[in-house]
C-alpha cells in the first residue's frame, strides 16, 4: 500500500500553483516545471533566436520561417507567444495571415522591425490583437516584451527576483498614472478619465463656459471676402504655433543636459497630437514615435498605454490602407485646450 505521507504535496498544477492549499504560496519551492512555461514560436532565422535562459517561464517551442508560420500556428493550440524577427522583411499578406492565425489561437504577438516599416506593420495588425512592437530593440526591450506577453496570457504571478526590466515597467505605469491624474485635474469637475469620450461634452456641445464666445454662423461666414479666415481658425493656428514653440523649447534642453534627464514621452506626444489637431494634420505612428524623443520601442509602449487609457485613438488613413493615424480623443483634447487657456490667463 502506498504511504500517503511520502507524497510530495508541492507538485505544481497546470495553473502554476501548488496542489497543497494549506500553506501560503511561499512554501512552494523549486523552479517552475517546463510544462507550465509559455511556449514561444520564433519566426525567423535560427541564428537570430533570442537566449531564453533568463526567462524561466518561457520556452522555445519551434523556429520556423514566415511562410510556414501561419499554418503551424493554426495546427498548434498550445502556443502562447509568437515572436517575428525582421518583420519588416515579411510581405503584408503573410503578416496578415500570421495575425489571423494568432488571433484564432489566442496567441500574443511580438514584432521586431525597423522604423521605416513601422507604419505598414501596425496597419496590418488588428487592434483587437495583443501585439507589441520592438524597433531596433536591445536585449532588455526584448525581455520586457516577452515577459509582458507571458503575464498577459496567463495572469499568474510568481515570486521572482526583481530586475531592471521589472523596475522599468513599474516606472512606466507610475508615469501613466501621473499623466492621467494631471489630465483629470485639468478637466475640472467633469470627473473620470479625461481621455474617455463618454460623459464629456466637447467645446461645441458645452456652451455654458463660453457664453461670450458664441457667435451666429451667419456673422462668421455669410458674405465674407474669399481671403477671410474665421476667428476660430485663426485662434487654432496661433495656439498651434505656441504648442510647437513649447516642443522646440523642450528639445533645446537636450543641447545642454542629458536627454533622458527630462524624458517625458507621454507629454511630448500629447503636445504633438494637439498641435496636429489644431493644424488639421494627421499623425502617423512613426511620426509620433519621433515626436516622443525616446527610443521607438519605448514610444510604442506609451502609444499602446495611452490608447488603452482612452487618450489616443487609432484612425485609418482613407487614402492608404497600409497606414493608420493616431489622434487625440475628445476628452484629452478638451483637457489640453483648458490647460492652454489657463496658461494664457
Amino acid at each position: 500500500m502506498m504511504d500517503l505521507q511520502s507524497l510530495d504535496t508541492s507538485v505544481f498544477q497546470p495553473n502554476g500553483f501548488g496542489a497543497a492549499q494549506d500553506g501560503p504560496p511561499e512554501t512552494l519551492r523549486g523552479p517552475l516545471p517546463q510544462a507550465v512555461a509559455s511556449p514561444l514560436l520564433f519566426v525567423g532565422s535560427p541564428g537570430d533566436c533570442p537566449d531564453l535562459a533568463s526567462l524561466a517561464d518561457v520556452r522555445l517551442a519551434k523556429t520556423i520561417s514566415a511562410a510556414s508560420a501561419a499554418d503551424y500556428i493554426r495546427k498548434t493550440a498550445t502556443l502562447d507567444i509568437v515572436l517575428l524577427a525582421a518583420a519588416d522583411a515579411v510581405e503584408s499578406e503573410t503578416l496578415a495571415d500570421i495575425c489571423a492565425a494568432a488571433e484564432m489561437q489566442g496567441c500574443n504577438l511580438v514584432f521586431e522591425t525597423e522604423l521605416p516599416a513601422l507604419d505598414r506593420i501596425v496597419a496590418v495588425v488588428p487592434i483587437a490583437l495583443n501585439a507589441q512592437f520592438l524597433v531596433d530593440a536591445d536585449p532588455t526591450d526584448r525581455l520586457i516584451a516577452l515577459a509582458a506577453a507571458r503575464r498577459s496570457r496567463h495572469g499568474v504571478l510568481h515570486d521572482i527576483a526583481r530586475d531592471d526590466a521589472m523596475e522599468r515597467i513599474d516606472r512606466l505605469q507610475e508615469e501613466v498614472a501621473r499623466i492621467s491624474r494631471l489630465l483629470g485635474d485639468l478637466a475640472g469637475q467633469r470627473g473620470g478619465l479625461p481621455g474617455t469620450p463618454t460623459g464629456f461634452a466637447t467645446r461645441a456641445e458645452d456652451l455654458t463656459d463660453y457664453a461670450g464666445q458664441v457667435r451666429a454662423p451667419t456673422r462668421d461666414f455669410a458674405a465674407m471676402p474669399r481671403s477671410f479666415i474665421p476667428e476660430e481658425r485663426t485662434l487654432d493656428r496661433q495656439r498651434a504655433k505656441a504648442v510647437r514653440r513649447m516642443l522646440r523649447q523642450r528639445r533645446m534642453r537636450e543641447q545642454y543636459f542629458p536627454a533622458d534627464l527630462f524624458a517625458d514621452p507621454a507629454w511630448d506626444m500629447l503636445l504633438d497630437l494637439y498641435a496636429a489637431r489644431l493644424e488639421r494634420q494627421p499623425v502617423s505612428v512613426s511620426s509620433l514615435c519621433i515626436a516622443a524623443a525616446v527610443p521607438a520601442t519605448t514610444a510604442l509602449r506609451w502609444i499602446k498605454t495611452m490608447t488603452d487609457a482612452g487618450l489616443f485613438l487609432r484612425e485609418d488613413d482613407p487614402h492608404d490602407g497600409r497606414r493608420i493615424f493616431i489622434a487625440l480623443a475628445e476628452g484629452a483634447s478638451d483637457a489640453l485646450a483648458r490647460y492652454f487657456e489657463a496658461l494664457e490667463e
